[in-house]
Order: structure tokens, then C-alpha cells, then sequence
């Protein structure tokens, strides 16, 4: 029978915690609002779901692949994570300044360089997931939509969050970015402690 429990708490608890979808979608809420944040989460949404496909298709053979992709995956991730850092610790909360960079494209795009998302995918599939329904497509593309709508839900709350203390972040906007931009650096350097 298939570890529905423990998969579940896996799932959750890596889609809730902090990394660079949440601290974004965060970010944008606080900034722009729950609406304004919606064309960047549904950028992840869509960003999200392809990587998981192509994650989950071709989950065998990146198996054998880690160790050779691993290392360059996680520098330009954590190269990523830091330039996002920078950019939100020198935001001055100006929307109109970075709408353009926080739209549905870059919440599509940032899915193609994230490290977490990769991992998350890959660590479902082999520990969970192939195991049991390694020979039914139908049933794994079931699960690659499963895992991005579980991030996508996530990110939503993370931009709910940030839509519901807006005045506390405006008022705090130089804190505010300066914690998240931590965070963000905290992630990627975290990318790299075993």
C-alpha cells in the first residue's frame, strides 16, 4: 500500500518552508497585494508543473545523472537566490520598478533554475513514488501535478501572508527587505551544508 501519511508530510513540509517561490511570493504580496501577486504565482504554477513532468519522466536517468549535474545545479541556484537577495535588499518597495521582473515570467522562470523544486521532485519520485507505480505514466503525471499544485498552494499562503501585513511591511520596508534578503542568502548557502 502506497505511504500516503509520510509521502503527504514530505510534500508539505517541504512546499511550506522557506525558499525562493515563498520568500518571492511573499515579497510580492506584501508589496503588491494578494491580486498583484497572482501573475507571478501563476507563473510558478505553470514553471512548476513542467519541471515536475519533466522531472518525473525523466527521474531515472537524472538518478544516475546527480552526481555529474548536482554541483553546477546548485551554484546557479545559489547564484540565483543571491542576486534575488540583493535585489530585494535594495528594493525601495517601488512597484512600478520591478513589476516587469516579478510578472508571470519570472515566477515561470525562476522554476528552471531553483534547486528545491528539483529535489523536492526528485526525492518524491525515488522515495516514494516509483517504487510502487514505476510502470504507470498516467499515474506518475497524476503525482508531478500533485507536487506542483502542493507547492503551488503554498505559495499562495506565503502571498496571502505578505498581502495581510502589508502596512507592517511598508511601514518596516527597509527590515523587511533586509530579513527576506537573509533569508534568501540563507537558502543558498544552505544549498550546500550536508
Amino acid at each position: 500500500m502506497f505511504p500516503w501519511f509520510s509521502f503527504l508530510t514530505y510534500a508539505v513540509v517541504t512546499a511550506v518552508t522557506p525558499g525562493p517561490n515563498n520568500l518571492m511570493s511573499m515579497s510580492n504580496g506584501s508589496r503588491k497585494g494578494f491580486r498583484g501577486a497572482l501573475p507571478f504565482n501563476f507563473g510558478i504554477l505553470a514553471g512548476f508543473t513542467v519541471v515536475m513532468v519533466a522531472c518525473t519522466a525523466f527521474c531515472s536517468v537524472l538518478s544516475v545523472w546527480i552526481p555529474r549535474i548536482k554541483t553546477p545545479m546548485l551554484v546557479l541556484g545559489a547564484l540565483y537566490m543571491l542576486y534575488l537577495a540583493w535585489e530585494t535588499f535594495r528594493s525601495t518597495g517601488e512597484l512600478e520598478s520591478r513589476a516587469a521582473r516579478e510578472g508571470f515570467l519570472s515566477g515561470l522562470l525562476l522554476q528552471f533554475i531553483n534547486p528545491k523544486i528539483y529535489l523536492y521532485c526528485i526525492l518524491s519520485m525515488e522515495a516514494y513514488i516509483l517504487p510502487y507505480f514505476q510502470d504507470r505514466p498516467l499515474i506518475l503525471l497524476g503525482f508531478a501535478l500533485l507536487l506542483a499544485f502542493i507547492g503551488f498552494l503554498f505559495t499562495l499562503a506565503w502571498s496571502a501572508f505578505g498581502s495581510v501585513f502589508q502596512r507592517l511591511f511598508s511601514r518596516h520596508a527597509r527590515l523587511v527587505n533586509t530579513i527576506m534578503a537573509l533569508l534568501l542568502v540563507y537558502c543558498a548557502v544552505s544549498l550546500f551544508l550536508d
